[in-house]
């Protein structure tokens, strides 16, 4: 590879560069903490579950605070230069979100994405000034990024290499900091469980570490959805892991094991089937009345079977899973009627499943 000498002590330069840190940074100082939402469940059970509405950012999902640190990490490490495109592996979101920043800069952003990418993330991204470059198999994502970054000579972000490191998991205003600054007042201020889903691992790896570092006895888990290979590789110790097919729950769930993704910083796993994801998210939509991703969904299933677990025991506390990102991208997905029937998922076993618990406490066989 031939070898690009850049003056990086130009005075122009660094002059774009101070601007750039700093309107990232002022996105950050304008930009107020995101709810915790209560999901109501009978008193009696003394148990509390809440959904932190990651929904509620600028650019409508959790992947902000990633993009934001993402951004901030390539400028600081001198890997984004200006007119110079910024590329991204994605499935939409977090697109969505680096589109976002990379206008806020003034630089070019390009989404690889695979084709079957919700039309309403697609529109988003065009919206913020983004490319869309669509790729028939997912797993041709990462090559094809990298290739487009040598091509223009610009900076692929790698969210999936670089999410676990991009974010400083021991503080300074991160998800998991922000979860137990929100739950000091209530009557179960450290959480039992905090339910993550994982795409790149990122955001496990943050709440995870963080955890530990604070010495706290939360325990975290990892709910995958289908055709993803991280519960496989979790159970088995295996790095190699691989799924031939990728996830039909956009934003989680991964077809190889993803270097950001630490699983030996989780207590638990959970395989959850996508039908319960679409299951969970429209019971989400009744109980409190917010559309959801399907991610949501996957999280919020998992957390309301530990709710279950929990009072099969006995035991009370605190719950809490993330509201990723708002259902209106997904209205010909995870809402349509006619997707599911294409994708050959029928829901109905699993939304009498939550309706049968969340009336009685017992969660029924299987």
């Amino acid at each position: 590879m031939e070898t690009i000498d850049v003056d990086r002590s130009d005075p122009e330069y660094r002059a774009w560069l101070k601007e750039a840190v700093r309107k990232v940074q002022a996105d950050a100082n304008r930009s107020a903490d995101t709810h915790l939402l209560r999901f109501p469940l009978p008193e009696a059970w003394g148990i509390d579950l809440y959904l932190k509405d990651e929904s509620t950012h600028p650019t409508g999902s959790l992947k902000h605070r990633l993009a934001r640190s993402l951004f901030l990490y390539g400028l600081c490490n001198g890997w984004i230069r200006p007119g110079k495109p910024v590329i991204e592996a994605s499935s939409g979101s977090t697109a969505v979100s680096e589109a976002y920043f990379a206008k806020l800069i003034g630089v070019p952003f390009i989404a690889v994405m695979p084709r079957t990418t919700s039309a309403e993330k697609c529109r988003l991204i065009e919206f913020h000034g983004g490319r869309c470059h669509f790729v028939d198999d997912s797993m041709k994502m990462y090559e094809e990024s990298a290739a487009l970054a040598a091509k223009t000579g610009g900076h692929y972000m790698d969210q999936f290499t670089y999410a676990e490191r991009a974010t400083d998991w021991r503080g300074n205003n991160n998800i998991a900091e922000s979860i137990y600054q929100q739950l000091k007042l209530e009557r179960y201020p450290e959480p039992t469980w905090i339910v993550a889903t994982a795409g790149t691992g990122g955001t496990s790896a943050t709440i995870a570490r963080y955890v530990h570092y604070m010495q706290h006895d939360t325990m975290i888990c990892v709910p995958d959805p289908e055709n993803s290979c991280f519960f496989d590789g979790w159970t088995r110790s295996d790095p190699l892991a691989a799924s031939d097919c990728g996830s039909r729950i956009e934003g989680i769930g991964r077809p190889r094991m993803e270097p950001s993704f630490v699983p030996g910083a989780i207590d638990r796993m959970m395989k959850v089937p996508d039908a319960a994801s679409v299951a969970a998210v429209r019971a989400l939509e009744k109980a409190i009345g917010r559309k959801a991703g399907g991610s949501t969904g996957t999280g919020l299933w998992s957390a309301l079977r530990i709710v279950a677990e929990m009072v099969a025991e006995g035991r009370t506390g605190s719950i809490v899973t993330l509201l990723c990102d708002p259902g209106d991208r997904y209205l010909d997905k995870y809402y349509s009627d006619a997707w599911l029937a294409e994708q050959g998922l029928d829901i109905a076993p699993y939304t009498r499943t939550l309706d049968t618990f969340l009336e009685s406490g017992v969660w029924p066989a299987a």
